[in-house]
């Protein structure tokens, strides 16, 4: 066996072990664990490596290298935990120290979004710039989307097979791991950009990256503020304050959370508590190994209420379905929007061995009003369970609940909106165009005849000729009909890639939102958010007074 095969080996070994003495943890809770038990797990255990041993000697190709750390990182752990539950993960060192990152809100480098794709022209790929995040290094020097990485500090970036040159660099993750480093070093990155003739050379100086969770912020309407909240990460919840606390005399709040895949639940739980009323429950954690915990507001808004429509989609889940349930079962928002995801599983992260992490699902997430937030996953396959659920029907056997004024809500299958708003469909055309990814790629084509743009620019006549070259250049398929019947979509979207590559990417989601037809329903919907607010106040007044009762008063109703 190879050292490295062994070092694998050894890990997983050590791995099962720790979920061995977890599980005996676990029984301790619950109750002894039996020496039946115990046989069992080394007897499972012996299997494995028995199984390992023979696969590693006797498979008609080496078992060496990453095939060797895949064999148990992407396959063994992963199928254990699969026959568990969806959530339980296993993080091998890249993807931990990524979770980490993520988690933080801030790293250490130059500060744009990178990815791999697929040159049309070319058919090879290649590292582009999605877009240079705001007030960094890139972004100050002038880097754009659609700019292609040609190069990190001389090295050649050449996607392909060749992994073990040091000299070149071979995927989008080595760029990145080159682009990081400590603050003040210098990096060298070039870039070929269209209609440049030869590649632009960038001296960058590595900074500390903020990364944050609150991509959108701004006065949608008079007195209404919009907050877009993509994460939930250890900035979060200050992020949604500042937020809210920079909107002067607001008179309602659009959040956004769709999308939203949720985060760290320590966040959601302190958004909550800006938003709800003192001592109110925010959600609690029911399991088998530990004591239920239960979440309330601790600070309270103080008083300072404002009618609030939270948007949902089927991607929104875990912590922003705790903020979302919370909110409408004290009455203190109206959801709008798609039924959530239904992810009401709680990982607890165990640091492992080699850098490398476990989430293991150990409480269920209950809403208030003693919703369980999970979908059903039983007898579901893991592709299915992510992408082709619909959402359960809407109190079809699902249970029942109340929220504080006595509106009905439903459990077991993720959080339903109030107000059912669905997501436009897009058309063949829309997919055509999309598929290209031609509105990002139109942007350069865009600058490479002008100069520039400045913020009032308007998608005129003669832009939508020059895109429909473009499409035709690109040999995108379009008849004169597909671009009358789609044309706001199409000037919306090119005005967010111009104006987003010129002034950065908030320019360009403004555009978005002010068009969006779910964010321009959702606004609709603050009058009734309004009454909400009111019958949510009213029984926060009766619920007051009846604890400041005398006990004599008390006495003679009964």
């Amino acid at each position: 066996m190879t050292p490295r095969a062994r070092r694998a080996l050894f890990f997983l070994v050590l791995f099962f072990a720790v979920m061995a003495v977890a599980g005996s943890v676990l029984q301790r809770k619950v109750g002894a664990q039996s020496s039946e038990d115990e046989s069992q797990i080394r007897d499972s255990l012996k299997t494995f490596t028995n199984v390992y041993s023979l696969v590693e000697q006797n498979y008609a190709e080496p078992i060496t290298g990453d095939k060797a750390d895949a064999a148990i990182y992407d396959g063994a752990i992963p199928g254990m935990l699969r026959t568990l539950d969806p959530h339980s993960n296993f993080y091998d060192p890249k993807s931990y120290a990524k979770m980490r990152e993520d988690q933080r809100g801030h790293y250490y480098g130059v500060g744009m979004l990178i990815q791999q794709q697929r040159d049309p022209k070319t058919g090879k790929d290649q590292v582009v710039v999605i877009t240079p995040y705001e007030g960094t290094p890139s972004f100050r020097a002038g880097i754009r989307p659609a700019d292609v990485i040609v190069s990190v500090d001389g090295k050649p970036v050449t996607v392909g097979p060749d992994g073990n040159d040091p000299n070149i660099i071979n995927n989008s993750d080595s760029v990145a791991k080159n682009l990081k480093g400590p603050k003040g070093t210098h990096v060298q990155v070039s870039m070929s950009r269209a209609g440049q003739p030869k590649p632009l050379v960038f001296d960058l100086v590595r900074d500390e990256i903020p990364h944050p969770s609150v991509d959108l912020k701004y006065e949608i309407r008079p007195g209404v503020g919009y907050v877009h909240l993509t994460q939930f990460m250890e900035t979060s919840a200050q992020e949604v304050d500042d937020a809210v606390d920079g909107f002067s005399n607001l008179k309602g709040l659009v959040l956004d959370l769709r999308g939203n895949p949720g985060g760290l639940l320590s966040q959601a739980v302190e958004i909550c508590d800006h938003l709800l009323a003192k001592g109110q429950t925010i959600v609690s954690q029911r399991g088998r190994a530990y004591p239920d915990q239960n979440y309330t507001a601790t600070h309270g808004n103080g008083g300072k209420t404002f009618p609030i429509v939270v948007l949902v989609n089927r991607n929104t889940a875990s912590a922003a379905e705790i903020v979302s349930g919370a909110l409408q079962d004290h009455d203190r928002a109206l959801i709008v929007g798609e039924t959530t995801f239904g992810k009401g599983l709680v990982q607890t992260v165990y640091n492992l061995s080699e850098n490398t992490g476990l989430a293991l699902t150990t409480y269920h997430y209950y809403t208030p009003s003693g919703r369980l937030i999970q979908r059903n996953y039983e007898g579901v396959s893991l592709y299915d369970y992510y992408y082709n659920h619909a959402g359960a029907a809407d109190g079809n056997n699902r249970e029942v609940k109340m929220t504080d004024a006595g509106r009905t809500v439903y459990g077991g299958g993720g959080i339903t909106p109030d107000e059912k708003v669905e997501t436009p469909k897009s058309n063949h055309f829309q997919d055509e165009v999309l598929y290209h990814n031609a509105f990002f790629h139109y942007a350069p084509f865009y600058f490479s005849t002008h100069a520039s743009v400045d913020r009032s620019f308007q998608v005129d006549d003669s832009v939508i000729t020059s895109f429909k070259q473009y499409l035709t250049n690109e040999g995108v398929q379009y008849t004169d009909k597909d671009i009358a019947d789609n044309l706001d979509w199409i000037k919306v979207n090119i005005k967010d890639g111009v104006l987003g590559s010129q002034f950065g990417s908030v320019a360009g989601l403004r555009v978005l939102a002010d068009w969006d037809p779910m964010i321009q329903k959702a606004l609709t919907f603050l009058p009734e958010a309004q009454s909400l607010e009111d019958t949510a106040h009213k029984v926060l007044t009766q619920k007051a007074q009846a604890r400041n009762e005398t006990p004599a008063a008390t006495g003679a109703q009964r």
